[in-house]
């Protein structure tokens, strides 16, 4: 007996994030907030230092 193909309705993509509707958004959105708190604290080493 052959396993059936999985459903394709069960895997619609939705993050369950509020806001965002795609991994990609999600994914951007931590690589930009990691990108600004990088150069937040570059910043702030360099003034405080």
């Amino acid at each position: 007996m052959k396993p059936s193909p999985p459903d394709p309705s069960s895997d619609d993509g939705s993050t369950g994030v509020p806001g965002f509707r795609t991994w990609r958004g999600v994914y951007a959105f931590v690589f930009a907030v990691f990108v600004v708190t990088v150069v937040l604290l570059a910043l702030f080493s360099r003034f405080f230092a």
